[in-house]
């Protein structure tokens, strides 16, 4: 099997590479990056490490995919993942266009012209921010938890958001561009006979991710409450209660796995992927977590600053992808943030690093 993944430098392109040489045997895995981000030079010398036939491009380039050999499939880890993108002042508008939507064109075009699958790292942020702000809520303990006592909408449970629920923009300009991204991709899955897998991803998070608030919260907590920088509870009355679940990406390396070697599998083609109801955290949590893992305690300052697109509960329903392709994570929230916590203890300049902009 030859693979291809994009964004391969970064946090979860590098993880899934890292998990697939674990994996398997006799794989060709090849890589392709930018190197936009900063931290993701780092991830070069892994590829080395890897074994990883490397490729500097970018993927808004059609030219740079023209000498790229024929593979077999192309996982899309190259997006830029920040929901704040195009109005934080950091990238344009037109920059979260051309590469999570001109990206993804490049890539079904090469997929299409060498007969490879293609697998579509989407995102949760595809669902509609003014229906996940209404999402009945109550507090209990040091989180919101649903209010299930109340009705809820379509495509909401206990078990969280499945893919069904609303996706009605807005979104932002990130979850818009992977949203056209999933039904171009599955309208080259039907024109031209591609297999195409598309998985809408939850918050990630392991050692190695690069720390910034907007993209990267676990790692830029864990990070910050070490080095003891100054770190504020948005939004929300600033009780840090807002909610989220977390996935280790070797875990949904496994699922790719099997997608890939399934691909006529009937199967949807598009589903949820985090970790669950088991694995969701609030900020404040995570603040207890690390006083007890470092040993002390940090101020947190409640601030009632409001950033666009925050949202104060998403925990994605994935028990349809679970079923279907008999995968559940493996890697426990503890052991994520444990993961972490020993990573910033290694790479004490890290977040200076990853978190430059």
């Amino acid at each position: 099997m030859r693979v291809l993944v994009t964004g391969a430098c970064g946090f979860v392109g590098s993880q899934i590479l890292r998990r697939l040489r674990a994996v398997t045997e006799g794989w060709t895995l090849l890589g392709m990056d930018n190197f936009s981000r900063p931290g993701s030079e780092r991830n070069r010398a892994l590829m080395d490490e890897l074994g990883v036939k490397f490729n500097p491009g970018d993927v808004r380039s059609a030219a740079d995919f023209i000498s790229m050999p024929d593979v077999d499939w192309v996982i899309d880890a190259a997006a830029l993942p920040s929901v704040l993108g195009g109005v934080d002042g950091r990238t344009s508008s037109r920059e979260v266009v051309e590469n999570n939507l001109y990206g993804t064109v490049n890539m079904l075009e090469f997929c299409r012209a060498r007969g490879a699958g293609f697998i579509l790292l989407s995102t949760s942020r595809v669902y509609s921010i003014p229906a996940l702000t209404q999402v009945p809520l109550r507090t209990e303990g040091e989180r919101f938890v649903l209010d299930d006592g109340q009705d809820l909408a379509s495509g909401l449970s206990g078990a969280g958001a499945s893919k069904s629920f609303s996706s009605t923009p807005p979104l932002s300009l990130y979850g818009m561009t992977k949203k056209a991204s999933e039904g171009l991709a599955l309208e080259y899955a039907a024109s031209f006979g591609l297999p195409v897998w598309i998985n809408r991803c939850g918050v990630m998070a392991g050692a190695g991710q690069f720390g910034r608030p907007d993209q990267g919260i676990v790692a830029y907590w864990i990070h910050s409450w070490r080095e003891r920088h100054a770190l504020k509870y948005l939004g929300f009355e600033g009780t840090g209660h807002q909610v989220r679940d977390v996935l280790h990406p070797h875990d949904l390396a496994d699922l790719l796995l099997k997608q890939m070697r399934q691909p006529g599998a009937d199967h949807p083609r598009l589903g949820n992927v985090g970790g669950g109801v088991e694995s969701a955290f609030s900020l404040a949590e995570l603040s207890a977590w690390c006083a007890h893992r470092f040993g002390y305690e940090h101020p947190v300052e409640p601030s009632g600053e409001k950033r666009p697109f925050d949202i104060p509960w998403l925990i994605l329903d994935d028990h349809q992808t679970r079923a279907a392709w008999d995968w559940k994570p493996q890697i426990s929230r503890e052991q994520i943030f444990e993961e972490t916590a020993a990573f910033a203890e290694r790479e004490p300049d890290w977040l200076a690093v990853s978190a430059v902009r």
